[in-house]
């Protein structure tokens, strides 16, 4: 796939340290690739982790309970059988390490979809979608983000898929089912299944009628890796939709996903710079809306 360019951010309270542990801990081939601390933010020092999850990227902050996360955007997990001889059995030893202290959303068992799968949220409130797949065509990678249109959006996946494969380079539809009539609270002709590619990286989404408490929010972001500023502005200009959410390169799109907005050469002074150079960083995009990379180079202080 090459570098992964679409990381998915949580945002814990003060969790996400013992959060990633626990997910490299029972995710195979997983460890955390960076973390690092940022001084005087509104929410006081915030820890930063990137980690990798069987070779799929995502990042988690404790920067407080600022925003609760929901199962919006939850992540499928992929057992392919024709891939992995054991996969039931390592999908029920995943389930049963994420069970403790967890919500079941849906129970593990067989459905219409799937001879074995379950939805569950777990102690921290992130939630999984276990799957037991055999994928006809194109392999689908492991861990696959979730899309769930609910309230206000409800209805809208379709028009939001078409409108994230008009903005993302590499693109393309994969499978879509639509809901037939008769099914409780959904609406006939949205989106019961769907997965999509942006950038090389799958990705899913759906519809739910059901009246859902929860929708998008910061609890939960997709942070756009930018290799220069001409490609931040290009995501900016066309992703975002509220001028009220656009703060430290985050910001809302039409169907209220957050987006991070990024200059993938800020993982590099993250990672390699001082606690002088990040704490000036820092303070420098606290301040800005879209991030502006000559700026936070000059702030950095170095050639890099």
């Amino acid at each position: 796939m090459g570098k992964q360019k679409i990381i998915p951010h949580i945002w814990f309270d003060k969790e996400a340290k013992e959060a990633v542990q626990f997910y490299t801990a029972i995710f195979p081939d997983s460890s955390i690739i960076s973390s690092s601390v940022l001084h005087d933010t509104p929410s006081g020092d915030t820890e930063s982790i990137t980690f990798t999850l069987s070779g799929f990227t995502m990042m988690a902050l404790s920067a407080g309970p600022y925003f609760q996360i929901n199962p919006s955007i939850s992540f499928f997990v992929n057992f392919d059988p024709s891939r992995d001889d054991k996969a039931k059995e390592h999908l029920d030893t995943l389930w049963n390490a994420l069970s403790e202290g967890a919500e079941i959303l849906m129970p593990l068992q067989e459905y219409p979809f799937s001879k074995h799968y379950g939805w569950i949220k777990d102690r921290y409130g992130v939630t999984w979608q276990l799957i037991l797949s055999d994928p006809k065509g194109e392999e689908r990678p492991f861990i696959i983000p979730s899309l769930l249109f609910t309230g206000n959006v409800c209805g809208k996946a379709e028009e939001a898929i078409e409108f994230y494969l008009s903005v993302f380079g590499h693109s393309k539809k994969g499978s879509i089912v639509h809901y037939p009539a008769g099914m409780q609270m959904d609406k006939e002709g949205t989106v019961m299944f769907s997965d999509f590619m942006l950038e090389r990286q799958w990705f899913s989404a759906m519809d739910s009628g059901y009246p859902h408490e929860f929708g998008f929010n910061e609890a939960v972001s997709l942070l756009v890796e930018c290799n220069d500023q001409e490609e931040i502005d290009y995501y900016w200009d066309r992703l975002s939709a509220d001028p009220e959410a656009e703060q430290c390169g985050w910001l809302k799109d039409k169907y209220g996903v957050s987006w991070q907005i990024s200059p993938e050469i800020m993982d590099t002074m993250m990672e390699e710079g001082t606690q002088e150079q990040i704490d000036r960083l820092t303070q420098a995009f606290l301040t800005m809306k879209k991030l502006d990379v000559e700026q936070l180079k000059a702030v950095y202080g170095e050639q890099i």
